[in-house]
C-alpha cells in the first residue's frame, strides 16, 4: 500500500470511530430522555391514582361510620326507655327494643367494620403516599442521570447537536409542605 492510501484509511477510519462514537453518545442521551419522559408519566399516574382512589376509599369508610352510627342510636334510644319506664309493660317494651336492636345489629354486622375500615383507610392511604415518593424518586433520579450526560464531557458536544438541554427535577410546588386538606377529601367522598 502506498502512503496516501494509507492516509486515506487513517483519515476515513479516524472520521468513522467519531460518527460511531457521535451516535452511540446520542442513542445513550435518547435513552436517557426516554427513561425521563416514562418516569414522569409515572408519577402523573401515581397522582391520578391517589385522586382516583381517595374518593371511593372515604366513601366506604364513612358508610362503614354511618351505619354503626345508626345502630348506637338505636341501642342507645332503646336504653333510654329502661330508664323512662314507668310500669312493667313499659319495661317489657323497652327491653324488647334492646333486643330488637342487639339482634339486628348481630345479623347486619356480626363484626363491627368501622375501626377495621379507618385502619384499611390509613394503610391504603400510606401505601398511596409511598408510592407518590418512589415515583417521584424514580423521576429525580432519572433526571440527574440525563442532565448528567448532557452537561459532562463529550456528551454535552452530542447534546448541543441533539438539541438537549438540562431538565428540571421535581420539585413540590410552594406550599406543598402542607398537610392536605382531609376535610375537603371527607366532603368530596360525600359526593
Amino acid at each position: 500500500m502506498n502512503r496516501n492510501n494509507i492516509i486515506l484509511l487513517s483519515v476515513v477510519g479516524f472520521f468513522a470511530i467519531i460518527f460511531f462514537w457521535g451516535c452511540n453518545n446520542y442513542n445513550g442521551i435518547i435513552d436517557k430522555d426516554e427513561k425521563v419522559k416514562n418516569a414522569w408519566g409515572n408519577v402523573q399516574a401515581t397522582y391520578q391514582y391517589r385522586l382516583d382512589f381517595l374518593p371511593g376509599l372515604i366513601r366506604s369508610v364513612k358508610e362503614a361510620g354511618k351505619n354503626e352510627k345508626e345502630i348506637l342510636e338505636t341501642v342507645t334510644n332503646a336504653r333510654a326507655g329502661i330508664s323512662n319506664a314507668k310500669t312493667p309493660a313499659d319495661l317489657d317494651r323497652a327491653n324488647a327494643k334492646i333486643s330488637s336492636a342487639f339482634t339486628l345489629a348481630v345479623e347486619a354486622y356480626p363484626q363491627i367494620r368501622s375501626t377495621e375500615a379507618y385502619l384499611k383507610f390509613q394503610d391504603e392511604f400510606s401505601g398511596v403516599e409511598k408510592r407518590i415518593k418512589t415515583a417521584r424518586d424514580d423521576y429525580n433520579k432519572a433526571v440527574k442521570d440525563f442532565n448528567i450526560a448532557v452537561r459532562t464531557f463529550p456528551g454535552n458536544i452530542v447534546a448541543g447537536f441533539g438539541g438537549f438541554t438540562v431538565k428540571d427535577e421535581f420539585k413540590a410546588e410552594a406550599g406543598s409542605e402542607k398537610a392536605p386538606d382531609y376535610d375537603k377529601a371527607w366532603d368530596k367522598g360525600k359526593e
